[in-house]
């Protein structure tokens, strides 16, 4: 009989996509074995991107080509969520400024809206998502429509997004132009805003779901505000440190080194009696420095840490001159 591992609590897993499935073009290395695997034992996937300016059958080519086989109505995206709120509160066929790519006007259009480029066809609602075409003509037509009074809805206010060449500007950044030019904050439809997980939950059915990805501040703030659990991996924007120092809604449910983490067993920290343990790891608090000793997995090693180091942090982020100590310890084990 195969040992549990940590799939097999769950029913559906809610994939972040870059930095997690692919940076850029290119698969995250063991990422399509491992969601093979996944298939293989039961699971039902479903890729939920912040991401607005593909279409979701765009995505699904993207990822079959890397070997994680898809279809679009596997994606779900933060153009369909930013979508749905606009459908939910205009009536069918009003116009709506999109500011963006082929993503979002697919998704507008999809729920019944009608797609326009121009301020002066009166559109109810401004949708902004990222996109590398993105002009300062459209920024601005998007600017002189939420001056007249129409809806600004952004699908992600993601500052940065991770790229095989580096990490970039997302549309957090660019959403800030329209901000500030009218003074009107606008309402964010991804992650961790609740639009995009209802979105998955409504398209997914899932029961028993986990929340996949590798940003504190979007994909495991959403989960733990949706009441979910989460698995954070280090494949894309968050590395050891900011880990350690998270605070209360940024600590994931279970932490990994990449996908392959899902056919693991879960990782059990225990407080003992010298510290936080987790199998040949122990970590423990010494004259105001965290430190760690042990052998094995480095990935157990870091979680015992962050056991540790949220136990003493409490409701706020631990130091990071105090748990510093903790990565000299694990050293090049971690890169």
């Amino acid at each position: 009989m195969r040992d549990p591992a940590l799939i097999d609590a769950y029913d559906t897993l809610l994939l972040d996509l870059d930095g997690v499935v692919y940076l850029g073009r290119h698969a995250v290395p063991g990422a399509p074995e491992a969601l093979a695997a996944a298939r293989d034992r039961g699971a039902r996937l479903a890729f939920v991107t912040n991401n607005a300016s593909r279409t979701p059958g765009a995505i699904a080519a993207h990822l079959s080509g890397l070997g994680v086989p898809a279809t679009s109505d596997d994606v779900v995206s933060s153009a369909q969520a930013a979508a749905r709120l606009v459908a939910e509160r205009f009536p069918p066929g009003s116009p709506v400024l999109v500011v963006g790519g082929m993503g979002l006007r697919m998704a507008v259009r999809a729920y019944g809206l009608r797609p326009v480029t121009t301020a002066l066809d009166g559109p109810v609602a401004v949708v902004q998502g990222i996109w590398d075409a993105l002009s300062y003509g459209l920024l601005c037509e998007g600017a002189l429509a939420v001056r007249a009074g129409a809806w600004f809805v952004a699908a992600n206010a993601d500052t940065t997004m991770p790229t095989n060449r580096g990490v970039l500007p997302g549309n957090g950044s660019m959403s800030r132009v329209i901000a500030t030019a009218t003074g009107v904050e606008p309402v964010v439809a991804g992650k961790p805003e609740p639009p995009l997980h209802r979105e998955s939950m409504i398209r997914t059915g899932a029961e028993r779901p986990l929340i996949v990805g590798d940003r504190l501040d979007t994909d495991i703030e959403g989960a733990t505000r949706a009441g979910v659990d989460s698995l954070l991996v280090l494949t894309g924007v968050t590395g050891p440190l900011d880990l350690l120092t998270a605070t209360p809604h940024h600590r994931p449910t279970h932490v990994a080194a990449g996908l392959c983490g899902l056919h693991e067993p879960p990782a059990r920290v225990r407080r003992g009696p010298g510290g936080w343990e987790c199998r040949g790891w122990t970590a423990r608090w010494e004259g105001g420095r965290l430190g760690l000793s042990g052998s094995g997995d480095p990935m157990d090693g870091l979680r015992a840490s962050c056991a540790a180091a949220w136990e003493r942090a409490g409701e706020g982020r631990a130091d990071e001159d105090e748990v510093k100590p903790v990565l000299a310890a694990l050293g090049s084990l971690l890169r």
